[in-house]
């Protein structure tokens, strides 16, 4: 197989040489215990193209700014990106480093070439696989795979033949390989960025479904849920490195919502909203809210309702209906009597979710209706830290509500392996931080199966 690193970091203490030696050292770390074999080439002809990008990259998948999403990588098929990978060139890369804020490309690196060769998360706790970064793996000449991790690989591949199932490699003493420098002490470093808020002992300004993953808004941050209502990342990105568009100095948001419309995406605070197109700002905003026909003063919430098509904007104990296909108002109001049985007022936010269900939030809490129904689900409210964001009862600080059950009739948000399906193919994503979740179940294929016809069947990572 061929590889070739077609894009550097462009602000990265790391020169170009030592980028390559270490994508030729995480690849060589599978190749070592497998059949596989890897060469680097100048063409276009790679198997594997490696990209360093930022935002919006055009492979449908964009990356998030600094922390949430770090890399990731499509896995085999038959589709012109299978194999490629990506890391996201808003991260601060590094390389033997004692910075506990950067990212080790070496350690993403392999994480996502197993992606790349078609191996879905695990949760074992030595496995490199695991969903979140784990921090550096130590050197890259001397990086054994755990057990879990080798065991996997040789059900797709098989065994290496001067490899012994049990016996730890040898370091390679040729001098073939590219050479790892030793690098400066004295280089700069990032930031620590000391605003950013506790995901788990917190209320959110906007909660939104958006392409339906789930977006939580906090200050100038937000944390993302994929389709598989996976948690992407423990740690938040920020707002405006994801929509560029929206001012620097935007501390917060009101409301965000999807129109059903045109699918594009609209922002609130204050009085004023813009409209984006995917993540980019259209053009004539910021505009006055006063184009919804709503009063000056802002927006406490937002969401079209799955069971008219409707979309209703909330301000203190007042609600308004807007029809988004016709843009205008309806008549008679706002009104002030709230529609759904069991919601409080004032609200935080509300989303229409891809289980048909509508979600409103407030507070530490939240509340779930079923589509067409006029009230809260018995057991309601829950805790969202815990529900949505993966914390325990202890982080959050929000003590089981009195007559709910964790195990009734309602249905808890899951949090899977988020790999990630669209157009018949499939990208999985490396992410900072380390929960402790759910594997993803494995494709078990024969030791004897040929690269050849691995490399054109596309692996599926189901959810559980």
């Amino acid at each position: 197989l061929y590889f070739r690193v077609r894009t550097f970091p462009k602000e990265s203490h790391l020169g170009h040489d030592t980028v390559r030696a270490l994508m030729y050292y995480a690849l060589k770390v599978w190749s070592d215990i497998t059949p596989l074999n890897f060469h680097e080439v100048a063409g276009n002809n790679a198997d594997i193209q490696i990209d360093f990008s930022k935002a919006d990259h055009n492979d449908g998948y964009p990356f998030d700014g600094p922390g949430g999403t770090v890399a990731h990588a499509f896995f085999p098929g038959d589709h012109h990106t299978a194999g490629d990978t990506h890391f996201d060139d808003d991260e601060y890369w590094t390389f033997r480093s004692s910075d506990a804020h950067g990212m080790d490309l070496f350690a993403v690196a392999v994480h996502e070439f197993g992606h790349a060769i078609g191996l879905t998360h695990i949760s074992a706790i030595e496995s490199i696989m695991r969903p979140y970064y784990q921090g550096p793996v130590g050197d890259p000449l001397k990086y054994d795979l755990p057990y879990e991790d080798k065991v996997r690989i040789w059900q797709l591949y098989g065994v290496r033949e001067s490899v012994s199932p049990t016996a730890k490699p040898e370091v390679s003493k040729t001098d073939d390989h590219p050479v790892l420098p030793e690098l400066p002490e004295n280089r700069s470093t990032v930031p620590v960025r000391r605003d950013v808020p506790n995901r788990c002992n917190t209320h959110f300004d906007a909660v939104a479904q958006i392409r339906g993953e789930a977006f939580f808004f906090k200050g100038k941050y937000f944390w993302r849920l994929t389709r598989n209502k996976h948690l992407v990342s423990l740690q938040p990105a920020q707002i405006h490195r994801f929509w560029r568009g929206l001012p620097l100095n935007l501390d917060s948001l009101d409301a965000v919502y999807e129109r059903t419309s045109d699918h594009k995406i609209v922002f609130f605070k204050g009085d004023r909203y813009w409209v984006f197109k995917d993540n980019n700002v259209e053009e004539g905003y910021p505009r006055p809210i006063s184009d919804f026909g709503l009063p000056l003063g802002g927006i406490d919430a937002a969401f079209s309702w799955a069971h008219n098509d409707k979309t209703y904007f909330f301000k203190d104990n007042l609600y308004w209906r807007y029809d988004d296909h016709e843009r205008r108002m309806d008549p008679g109001y706002p009104s002030e009597t709230i529609l759904w049985k069991g919601i409080p007022s004032p609200l935080d936010d509300a989303m229409r979710w891809s289980d048909g269900a509508s979600y409103f939030f407030r507070g530490k809490e939240y509340w779930k209706v079923l589509d067409s129904e006029l009230e809260a689900q018995p057991g309601y409210p829950q805790s969202i830290a815990r529900d949505w964001l993966v914390c325990s009862d202890m982080q959050s600080d929000s003590p089981e509500p009195a007559g709910s059950s964790r195990t009734g009739a309602r249905s808890k948000p899951g949090q899977h392996d988020e790999s990630r399906s669209e157009n018949g193919y499939e990208v999985c994503s490396c992410t900072s931080a380390s929960p402790s979740l759910r594997a993803c179940p494995v494709l078990r294929l024969s030791a004897s199966v040929m690269l050849a016809s691995l490399w054109t069947a596309a692996l599926v990572c189901a959810a559980l």
